[in-house]
């Protein structure tokens, strides 16, 4: 079959089953955005390529297929960069598909033409530069395979222009093989040993990271933990694997972790970590972490397993499949197993609840969240930026469903949230979708209010805007004696204001009596909603674990 080789890329995505590829054209993919006009695959249109890269990750967490975004070369290329870091750091399947320019011009600082494969070799799992049309169709298959399989993660297929016009006959791999899967065989593993030392363990805890919600594991994870009555803690990425009402679970542990979550590290004698990397903000002082544990650690990348914590075993596997294993003929706990455990951890959660003070004169971010949580029954799909109102979504937002807490974890990227909404909205056109913005992290992709006006997504858009860069600040005020530098927002635009002008339906909250009702409202609405809540400026995310302190030493 002969095709030109932008046509070979788009059958190739269809071959992969891409439905939506978000992106922003230019003069090297031409030949690409010609052959997608006459494709059955939806472009959305970003307004920034940054935000393509970003929406392409929430499309992917959200559902759970890989995520493709699309810009040209050059600059088109270097604004992915934030978007592909952010999905590398999370393990989240993309392909990114850049233009490039004509492989007669390569190596000459060509107009537009930049190294795109070797900036992101560090951020990717894999980089193509394709230089042969006929070779599209095999390194799409293997683009494909390698961002789903094993930890997913991006890969970026560089496209020379002429690469893309030229013919050339197609053809497309029914499979692809790329050596041995890494992981630790069943016939290596002592699966009854590890059963054994859970069953035995006093103070056990499971630690349930990214890698659950990856793997789907969910169902097995909460019928393990129920199985045999131990408590669940989460990290920031494994917020939805596991029901926060559930009365085993702890919430979230770490730098803003819970206090009985913390002290149940602390005091466990054994640590069940599945799917976690154990990052900087899980542990604190690394050197104290779970001090009394034994830790057994499931993932299924051999490269995270000891590279922070040297656990007592190590399972190199899809958590999904290591909890199918120890389920097998794994006995239920007796009802008396682990009281006097599991009402230490009682008596903690009832002694050191997630609080705050509440105000009839000043709206409190957490009292937003609470509410958002309470009308949404916890179903909704909700995307973040970056900072204090992130910690307040994990600590009172609760999460019902898998998949529907999407944030930017490992990089910490502001910007993120609203083109991640956008992004899950076209993946689960069916779901409601909520935006939790803080007004410094809006501001780095505000513009993508165009993008969902022009497709008339219905998301919800809560803006939480203290006219500072929270964070910041309360570390300013907490470590520098309160001298808050470069923090103060002034200069924020009418935020109302600004989404009118794009199309959109806003409202101001001023008051704390009118939270409840203009969230309702907001909800009640059919199309896109904007709800700035003006909130207390100088509320501060507690309980918080200095840096470099323990999980013992928390403040607030």
């Amino acid at each position: 079959m002969r095709m030109t080789g932008a046509e070979m890329l788009m059958e190739s995505l269809k071959r992969e089953g891409v439905d939506t590829i978000f992106g922003y054209p230019g003069g090297a993919v031409l030949y690409i955005y010609d052959a997608l006009a006459r494709s059955s695959i939806r472009h959305v249109l970003v307004r920034h390529e940054q935000a393509a890269a970003h929406a392409a990750d929430g499309y992917a967490r959200a559902t759970g297929k890989v995520g493709v975004c699309l810009a040209t070369s050059g600059p088109g290329a270097t604004n992915l960069v934030t978007g592909i870091a952010t999905a590398h750091m999370d393990s989240v399947p993309l392909v990114a598909i850049t233009g490039q320019v004509n492989t007669s011009l390569l190596g000459r600082d060509s107009f537009q033409e930049a190294d795109i494969t070797g900036i992101t070799m560090p951020i990717t799992k894999h980089s193509f530069l394709v230089k042969e049309t006929r070779q599209i169709g095999p390194v799409v298959r293997e683009a494909f395979h390698i961002a789903r399989s094993g930890r997913p993660g991006v890969v970026v297929v560089d496209l020379p222009k002429d690469v893309t016009a030229r013919e050339d006959d197609f053809s497309y791999p029914p499979a692809v093989s790329l050596g041995q899967k890494e992981g630790t065989g069943d016939d290596q593993i002592d699966w009854e040993d590890i059963q054994r030392r859970i069953i035995n363990a006093e103070r056990p805890v499971i630690c349930a990271g990214g890698g659950i919600v990856i793997s789907g594991a969910e169902e097995q994870l909460r019928k393990f933990a129920e199985t045999l009555r131990v408590p669940v803690t989460t990290t920031l990425m494994g917020l939805s694997a596991f029901p926060a009402d559930h009365p085993l679970s702890l919430g979230m542990l770490g730098m803003h972790g819970t206090r009985y979550a913390n002290y149940a590290i602390m005091e466990a004698d054994l640590l069940v970590a599945i799917g976690v990397r154990f990052d900087d903000r899980v542990t604190g002082n690394i050197e104290s972490f779970a001090p009394n544990a034994t830790i057994i650690h499931i993932d299924v990348d051999p490269a995270e397993i000891g590279k922070n914590v040297s656990p007592g075993l190590a399972v190199v596997q899809d958590a999904g499949e290591a909890l199918s294993r120890l389920m097998k003929g794994l006995p239920r706990a007796g009802k008396e197993a682990r009281n006097g455990w599991l009402g230490e951890i009682k008596s903690w959660k009832e002694s050191n609840p997630l609080k705050y003070k509440d105000s009839d004169e000043v709206i409190k971010p957490q009292k937003v969240v609470e509410e958002i949580s309470r009308i949404t029954g916890g179903e909704a799909v909700v995307s973040t930026d970056v900072g204090q109102h992130q910690m307040w979504v994990a600590h009172y937002y609760c999460f019902h469903r898998s998949r529907s807490f999407l944030t930017s974890g490992g990089l910490g990227t502001m910007g993120y949230g609203l083109p991640a909404a956008i992004g899950a909205q076209f993946g689960r056109p069916e779901s409601t979708v909520v935006a939790v913005l803080g007004d410094g992290g809006f501001q780095m992709n505000s513009q993508e209010l165009a993008t969902v006006a022009l497709y008339q997504l219905p998301i919800k858009i809560c803006l939480l805007n203290n006219g500072f860069l929270g964070m910041v600040r309360q570390w300013q005020e907490l470590f520098f004696e309160g001298r808050y530098s470069a923090v103060d927002m002034g200069g924020n635009p009418d935020f109302v204001r600004l989404a009118e002008a794009y199309g959109l339906t806003a409202r101001r909250v001023t008051a704390a009596r009118e939270v409840t009702s203009a969230l309702e409202w907001a909800f009640e609405e059919r199309g896109p909603v904007l709800v700035e809540f003006a909130v207390d400026p100088l509320e501060n995310v507690y309980p918080m674990v200095p840096a470099g302190g323990t999980l013992r030493e928390m403040i607030g």
